[in-house]
């Protein structure tokens, strides 16, 4: 059985791969037969009022009660991901439209500054003994595209700037995901990561820090972004 610390770096980096392992169980760098006969589906942006239905009659059940159900455990590694990544796009004003899992990048900014954000806690839903270390994600990978379900062939980080969201909250009884004081976040642009580090999967907060990050609070995230953003 794995320690604390080693299931929340297992599922912090693993999530989106496991997603795209259990989708598609064959090697995708080839052009696969007729593979566009199915083009990428559009989705529309939903509310939550919308009521599932039974052959053709609407039913007494809203999506609202789905991500209630889904959702609700915004501290789980796989659901706190998603929240970081809503809450620097909200920060950023690019929280308007669906977000796309199979990007190979986070968020992209008007100006074609690709950024790619994670997340960390020292605090998880399960009972652990101790608090967790600190460990994000930084493994170069191989870009997939939803549009022609090709693979890249060139393994490299795909987005401009990282954004390391930290759940910086110590005390399970007062932990609150949507209390925006309780994150830091650290900024670092991949051209600082692929000097040190380029090949390294992970790093550690204290590793982070040496390579001294912009640190931005959630008031002023989208100006400390807009200074890296100028200089990529």
């Amino acid at each position: 059985m794995c320690s604390d610390s080693a299931k929340d770096e297992y599922v912090s980096a693993e999530y989106k791969l496991a997603i795209f392992l259990f989708a598609f169980d064959f090697p995708m760098t080839e052009p696969i037969e007729n593979s566009l006969a199915f083009p990428a589906l559009q989705t529309s942006r939903k509310t939550g009022d919308e009521n599932f239905s039974l052959r053709g009659e609407s039913l007494d059940l809203q999506l609202s009660a789905f991500w209630q159900w889904s959702s609700s455990d915004l501290v789980s590694n796989a659901m706190r991901g998603v929240l970081a990544e809503f809450l620097v796009a909200s920060a950023l004003g690019l929280a308007d439209g669906v977000r796309n899992q199979w990007d190979a990048f986070d968020l992209l900014l008007a100006n074609g500054t690709r950024l790619e954000v994670k997340s960390a806690s020292y605090l998880q839903s399960w009972a652990h003994a101790k608090l967790s270390n600190i460990v994000f994600t930084i493994r170069p990978t191989l870009a997939w595209s939803s549009e022609t379900n090709q693979l890249s062939s060139e393994l490299r980080r795909q987005a401009d700037v990282y954004i390391f969201c930290l759940l910086d909250h110590r005390e399970k009884a007062t932990l609150d995901p949507m209390r925006l004081e309780q994150w830091k976040f650290y900024l670092l642009p991949s051209s600082n990561l692929d000097e040190r580090h380029p090949s390294q999967k992970t790093i550690s907060l204290a590793s982070l820090l040496k390579l001294q990050p912009l640190e931005a609070t959630f008031e002023n995230l989208a100006e400390r972004v807009a200074e890296l953003a100028r200089g990529k």
